[in-house]
């Protein structure tokens, strides 16, 4: 059943909530109304119309939801902030190159109370949900064309709200499968070498590329698993300064990299495939293209020492598709590190700006003519070509562009990658989703670095170690930790995924599959093992204590133990049948427990 209303300004029912559109039109004619979806999921309608292009007024759809049963707030981009949030603070913002648009309250179980999306993943939009204290009920609110925008004549806008009472990740999968299916946003396949340990030479070499010991370091990682490299920053320039003031000429640099096709060659002689780093947006202000672009620029960044080109210009886009087209054809690259997509934004200036050699007035149009352009073109040379966005742009949108999701810089912070990992797992679906960098102190104990990469279990891990000053123990623990993900990478990334209590950032992660379950504790927690067991489970100290607590609501039946520390060295073996009930195990720091029906596992 379709309930319509033509009227601005009047609250329409949609189901729980009372949906309210607010704001003035302008010489827009406005439309809205309720679609049924499943039980508990509503689809609110917002059409927007004008005879000529006009730009858009600022609206809002606003609606309140009673703080019953809420511990949390779930956003792309919160961070380690996951606290409530009062009316009066401004919200989440997103649009195409930066998060997402949803927001989901969830309960003191893990439970969802309410996700809401938008089908709008390219314009700028603001999502709100702050408690009102005079109520206590959440204030909510999705707004439009609160910031700049080019004119237009026709909008469309659908606000997905799922009041359904199941776990909060099992609710954002739904907004995940939702985006998926709307036209424009159909994902990228994913190759299975995104899918794969790889190697980064940022954290490692940062700028100071050397061929011949990148080359080294290549051969070390493939020994050890990994399928691709990254070569990041600092191959296209001899300087070697924070910065991009000599970015935009993209030529490699002969006194760090003499010839990259061969350099390229070699490393695939390793078994590895080869993804190179472009900065998309920026052209230097000490760059050959300079005086070329310098006029065709959104705006101009002093402490970056560069422009940000304007990709209405037809010239714009076709300069930087040119870019990766002519690299992957001379140096046979097999994938792409596009960095700084969201630096492509419309300012007060820009928006204004029309004419002049540009063939469209909207930056967020052209930055998707740009990129579906370039992922068109490279597909065209190399079906299975890798790119990889870094977040916050990590948005349904990017998806269409990209295969590969990696977290956002954090260097040697184990907790913050991993609540970056799952919190892209959670909205990204089947594209790879991959942990920023790994690094950490050779002088380490090796139980705490191995922490680095448990914590990142439940996404792709990217290794930026020197290799070859690797520590014996950190290099055995390194080779064991990822034959292990190696092993059960189809669980970890296959498996149903629930990061319980993002309010205590996912101190417990299980992934599910019919015959095993692997299940991470980052906490001293007792974990849950209910209903029958599957033929193993894998049970993963991501702590530094020297026991785990499991709790089963049914007797277990024979089980074979392995316990392994966290170079997977067996520590202890043996039979148990437990009984319904709390039961505490011995396991080293960072070690790994292996439950199984049968024999226990020999390697």
């Amino acid at each position: 059943m379709i309930t319509r209303t033509q009227t601005l300004l009047k609250t329409i029912s949609a189901d729980l909530y009372e949906i309210t559109l607010q704001g003035n039109s302008g010489g827009f004619r406005t439309s809205l109304y309720v679609e049924d979806g499943e039980a508990g999921v509503k689809f609110v309608h917002l059409a927007l119309d004008a005879d000529v292009p006009a730009a858009p007024p600022e609206l809002s759809l606003q609606w309140s939801c009673p703080a019953v049963d809420v511990q949390g707030l779930w956003h792309p981009a919160a961070e380690r902030s996951r606290a409530l949030i009062p009316d009066w603070w401004p919200g989440f913002s997103s649009r195409a190159t930066s998060s997402a648009p949803v927001v989901c309250l969830h309960g003191y179980r893990s439970n969802n109370v309410l996700s809401f999306a938008c089908s709008d993943v390219l314009h700028p939009l603001r999502l709100h949900a702050g408690l009102n204290e005079e109520t206590a009920s959440f204030h909510c609110s999705v707004t439009i064309f609160q910031g700049p925008a080019s004119p237009l004549a026709h909008y469309e806008l659908v606000l997905r709200l799922d009041s359904r009472r199941v776990p909060y990740f099992e609710a954002l999968s739904g907004v995940s499968g939702w985006w998926a299916g709307l036209a424009g946003c159909e994902p990228s396949p994913v190759p299975d070498t995104a899918r794969e340990p790889m190697y980064s030479t940022w954290y490692s070499f940062h700028q100071q590329l050397e061929p011949e010991a990148v080359e080294a370091e290549c051969k070390a990682a493939a020994e050890l698993g990994c399928k691709a490299v990254i070569i990041d920053d600092g191959w296209q320039t001899s300087d070697e300064a924070r910065g991009y003031a000599y970015c935009g000429d993209w030529k490699v640099s002969p006194a760090k990299i003499p010839d990259m096709k061969a350099h390229v060659a070699r490393i695939h002689e390793q078994g590895l495939k080869v993804i190179l780093w472009y900065a998309v947006p920026f052209i230097g202000k000490h760059s050959e293209v300079w005086h070329s672009y310098k006029d065709k620029l959104l705006y101009f960044n002093e402490e970056m020492g560069a422009g940000v080109v304007d990709p209405r210009y037809p010239e714009v886009r076709s300069y930087l598709t040119g870019i990766y087209e002519q690299a992957l054809l001379d140096y046979d690259l097999d994938g792409f590190k596009l960095d700084f997509v969201d630096s492509f934004y419309e300012t007060r200036d820009s928006s204004r700006q029309s004419g002049g050699g540009r063939d469209t007035d909207s930056v967020p149009a052209a930055v998707d003519q740009l990129l579906s352009g370039v992922i068109f073109r490279l597909r065209q040379l190399k079906p299975d070509i890798m790119i990889e966005f870094r977040q916050n742009y990590i948005g349904p949108l990017m998806r269409k562009y990209g295969n590969m999701f990696r977290a956002g810089d954090c260097p040697n912070d184990a907790v913050q990658n991993r609540i970056k990992t799952l919190d892209i797992r959670l909205i990204c679906d089947r594209t790879a989703a991959h942990a920023d960098m790994l690094m950490w102190h050779p002088e380490e104990p090796v139980a705490n670095a191995a922490l680095q990469l448990i914590n990142v279990l439940f996404s792709v891990p990217q290794i930026s170690m020197r290799l070859d000053r690797l520590p014996q123990p950190h290099f055995a623990m390194l080779a064991y930790q990822l034959a292990f993900w190696r092993e059960h990478r189809e669980v970890l990334l296959d498996g149903v995924l629930e990061p319980w209590h993002p309010e205590l950032l996912y101190p417990l992660v299980f992934a599910r599959m019919p015959k095993k379950w692997i299940v991470a504790a980052y906490h001293d927690t007792v974990i849950p093992l209910t209903g029958e067991l599957p033929d193993e489970v894998l049970v993963v100290n991501g702590t530094l204590l020297t026991r785990l607590v499991l709790e089963l609501d049914q007797d277990s039946g024979q089980k074979e133990i392995t316990v392994r520390d966290c170079q997977g060295t067996i520590v202890a073996r043996h039979t148990v049948a437990w009984a319904a009930g709390v039961h505490a195990l011995e396991v080293p720091a960072a070690g790994i427990i292996s439950i199984r029906t049968g024999a226990p596992m020999l390697h």
